[in-house]
C-alpha cells in the first residue's frame, strides 16, 4: 500500500484531501506544518492594534488536530522556522528592499511544501506527499507535469510554477479535479470540522494584518516625493516597499483644480531619488510594456526548447493567459516578447508560462520595457 504524508494545514482543501486519501485506499498520515514564530507577527513598537492575542497558527493546529482525529490519521507536527526564514523571508525582505514586489507563496512551496516537507516525509518512509492545492500532474512518456487545475478560478499552478521534475514525481493533489463548490460539498456531507471555515487570506507569514506597519518592523520606511511624469509634485510616499506598480489605492492624492478628478496610479519608482511616479487613467501609457526579462527560470520539462516558442504567460496570479513568444537569453533567463501591450507587468513578481493547461514553468520578472524603453519600475 503506497504510504502519503499529507500537509494538513487545518483548511477545508487540506481536509478533503485527507478526506479523499482515505477513500482511495492510501496509507495515509499528516503533517501539520509551522512555519513561522508567531510572536513576531507581534508590531515591535508595541501598538496593541497589530497584537494578535490569539495565535492563528494554533487555531489552524487544533483544526488539523480534529480532522486528523475524525478520520483516524496520524498528525506529526514539525517546525520549518529557520527554512522559512533563510529561503523566503530574507528573500521577501531584500525583494522590497530592492522596491520589487516578490511573491513569498512561489519560494515557500519550492523551498518548504516540497523540498523541506518532502525530506521530512520520507524520514517517516512516505512514498508520496500530498497537497490540499488546485492543480494537477500527470505522468507521459516518464516526464512528469504540473497541469491547471479543472477549476480554473482556484487554480494555483501559477503558485507551483518552480517545482522540478523530480518534486512532482512524489506529489499528489487530491482536489485538483474537483471545483470548490464540489469541496465545500464533500466536507459538509460528511462532517468534516473545517467545513464552513472560511479561506485564508493574505500572506502566510503576516495573515490578515497591516501590511506596512509588519514589513516597518524590518525595513524602516524612507518617504519621499509622489510626482507626475512631469516631475510636478503631488504629495508624499510612506517608502517605495508599500508600493506597487498599478496601485489606486492608498495614495493619498485628493483632486486637483488643474489636473482633474482622474484617479491616478502607481506608474513607476525611482530607487536612486527615492521617488514614486503617478499617472492619471486606469491605461496611462507608462503602465504598458510589450516585453520584458525574466530571470531565474525553473524550466518544468525535461529539455529546453530550441529557438523561440509561443505560448501563453501569466504576470500575476489569476490573470488572463497571455499570448507571447519567448527566447533563451542564457541557461536561467528568458526574453519575453508579448503579442500586444500588457498593463502592469511588475519586477520582483513571477511570470508563469503555458502550452494549455500545461505549465512550463516560471521565473521573476526583473527588466520591463516598452519596444526597447526600460520601464522605471
Amino acid at each position: 500500500m503506497t504510504k502519503v504524508i499529507l500537509g494538513l494545514s487545518g483548511g477545508v482543501d487540506s481536509s478533503v484531501s485527507a478526506w479523499l486519501l482515505k477513500n482511495q485506499g492510501y496509507d495515509t498520515e499528516a503533517l501539520f506544518m509551522r512555519n513561522w514564530d508567531s510572536a513576531l507577527n507581534n508590531d515591535i513598537s508595541g501598538n496593541p492594534d497589530l497584537f494578535d492575542p490569539v495565535c492563528p497558527q494554533e487555531t489552524d493546529y487544533q483544526d488539523a488536530l480534529a480532522v486528523a482525529e475524525q478520520l483516524n490519521i496520524k498528525l506529526h507536527r514539525h517546525d520549518f522556522i529557520k527554512e522559512y526564514w533563510d529561503d523566503v523571508f530574507q528573500y521577501f525582505l531584500s525583494e522590497y528592499e530592492k522596491g520589487r514586489t516578490p511573491n513569498p507563496d512561489i519560494l515557500c512551496n519550492k523551498y518548504i511544501k516540497f523540498n523541506a516537507f518532502l525530506t521530512v516525509a520520507k524520514t517517516l518512509e512516505a512514498d508520496k506527499i500530498a497537497m490540499g492545492h488546485y492543480a494537477r500532474v500527470q505522468e507521459t512518456n516518464g516526464e512528469f507535469q504540473l497541469l491547471k487545475a479543472i477549476d480554473l478560478n482556484k487554480d494555483q499552478s501559477y503558485f507551483l510554477c518552480q517545482l522540478t521534475q523530480e518534486q512532482l514525481k512524489h506529489v499528489l493533489f487530491p482536489i485538483g479535479e474537483l471545483t470548490k463548490p464540489a469541496v465545500r460539498k464533500i466536507a459538509i456531507e460528511n462532517h468534516l470540522p473545517t467545513a464552513k471555515k472560511k479561506d485564508s487570506t493574505g500572506i502566510c507569514f503576516i495573515g490578515e494584518r497591516n501590511f506596512a506597519a509588519f514589513l516597518g518592523n524590518y525595513l524602516p520606511a524612507k518617504p519621499g516625493n509622489i510626482i507626475t511624469e512631469t516631475h510636478q509634485i503631488l504629495g508624499r510616499h510612506q517608502g517605495l516597499m508599500n508600493y506597487t506598480i498599478g496601485q489606486r489605492k492608498g495614495l493619498g492624492i485628493g483632486g486637483n483644480k488643474e489636473l482633474g478628478n482622474d484617479p491616478w496610479f502607481v506608474v513607476g519608482k525611482n530607487l536612486m531619488t527615492n521617488e514614486l511616479m503617478v499617472g492619471q487613467g486606469f491605461h496611462h501609457p507608462l503602465l504598458f510594456a510589450n516585453r520584458c526579462l525574466v530571470e531565474e527560470i525553473n524550466w518544468i520539462p525535461k529539455q529546453k526548447f530550441i529557438g523561440t516558442l509561443k505560448c501563453n504567460a501569466k504576470f500575476r496570479y489569476r490573470q488572463t493567459d497571455i499570448p507571447v513568444e519567448i527566447e533563451w537569453v542564457d541557461d536561467l533567463t528568458l526574453s519575453v516578447k508579448c503579442i500586444e501591450p500588457v498593463r502592469a507587468i511588475t519586477p520582483g513578481q513571477a511570470a508563469v508560462f503555458y502550452l494549455g493547461d500545461i505549465c512550463l514553468g516560471g521565473g521573476t520578472i526583473d527588466k520591463v520595457y516598452l519596444d526597447e524603453t526600460l520601464r522605471a519600475y
